[in-house]
């Protein structure tokens, strides 16, 4: 293995172009030292293969518990794919169990939350980048739509909490998203900047209250919107108002915030100075998924090492999981769920 950077990594967590490192691609992130990785579909072939991947990345930087993360959310946002992998539902399913019965929705939706954990820890996989928080709307792009824990602010929270402590039970670390909400968004930030001009008021008691009742869990994923309520000039991603006044004041939200990916349309410039505004913003990490050598490059050197905060932001985030899961038994797991939402 490499011998381990003696400085802090660099504040980023970077994906790579496919199912295997080639040696440029090792030597670029071990000059480059992110805090960590993230993969996509086209990194992921087989078990075997996704193990050995994970490994090779780490070994990159020489740092053994260097996060791996994944939008493993389960329907149309899913890294992991049949046959290899489940198909796990959407959190839609689980809303609509819940209004049904709410004591089956909250079971079905932590059995799943926990056999997600089972799945991404059996492959080294150590952050998902799920639950989805945002409030979907009708006259909301559909970018969101069925990935929402809920579509009122108590029941985003309930179900969000539930998966998000499932996954944690079962050793991996959940990411809330897209703070401080995506679900007004009626454009996909994917393409273009999407402007929510709603009062601040509402905003608290609609879209900011499930972030805010998670406000304790470990990471956090800011939204590339703009709220002309608080900055009328920049993205939640690259306000220093935003993340001050919002997600780190009125929600209290204190773990690990990891830009939204810095390749997407909604946002503007090079990516080296998107990276930059986003630390400088308030983000802990700048997030960069398509894996591409060109850009990744531009992204380091727009970023800075980790600062002592959010040194201590991951270390308390990576506390928080058990030192080994308790035992969990994943067919017997798979089949109770597959009773409660067939029962629905």
């Amino acid at each position: 293995m490499a011998a381990p950077s003696a400085k802090a990594p660099l504040a980023a967590v970077l994906g790579c172009a496919g199912p295997r490192l080639d040696g440029d691609e090792r030597r670029f992130f071990r000059d480059a030292d992110p805090l960590g990785f993230i993969l996509f579909q086209r990194n992921c072939q087989d078990p075997d293969q996704v193990r050995a991947l994970v490994a090779d990345l780490r070994d990159a930087v020489g740092r053994a518990d260097a996060p791996v993360l994944i939008d493993q959310e389960g329907g149309r946002v899913a890294r992991l794919k049949p046959p290899h992998w489940r198909a796990a539902p959407p959190a839609a399913d689980f809303c609509r169990l819940f209004k049904r019965d709410p004591d089956r929705g909250v079971e079905a939706m932590a059995l799943n939350a926990r056999l997600l954990a089972a799945e991404l820890a059996d492959l080294g996989i150590t952050v998902d980048c799920a639950p989805v928080l945002d409030l979907p709307r009708p006259d909301g792009d559909p970018v969101i739509g069925d990935r929402a824990c809920g579509d009122t602010p108590e029941t985003a929270a309930l179900l969000g909490r539930t998966q998000a402590e499932g996954l944690m039970a079962g050793g991996v670390l959940p990411v809330i998203k897209h703070v401080p909400g995506h679900g007004r968004a009626t454009v996909d930030s994917h393409a273009a900047l999407p402007v929510v001009r709603a009062p601040r008021s509402e905003l608290e008691a609609t879209d900011f209250a499930p972030f805010k009742a998670l406000a304790d869990m470990p990471w956090a994923m800011t939204a590339h919107v703009v709220y002309t309520a608080i900055d009328p000039d920049r993205p939640a991603t690259l306000s220093p108002e935003v993340i001050a006044d919002v997600i780190r004041g009125h929600m209290g939200f204190d773990g690990v915030l990891v830009s939204d990916d810095l390749s997407m349309g909604a946002l503007s410039g090079g990516l080296g100075n998107r990276a930059g505004d986003c630390l400088a913003a308030g983000c802990d990490l700048a997030l960069h998924c398509n894996g591409d050598r060109t850009e990744m490059a531009a992204v380091a050197a727009g970023c800075r090492p980790l600062d002592a905060a959010g040194l201590a932001r991951v270390a308390r985030g990576a506390a928080r999981l058990p030192g080994a899961p308790a035992p969990f038994d994943r067919d017997a797991a798979a089949r109770r769920l597959a009773a409660l939402l067939e029962a629905a």
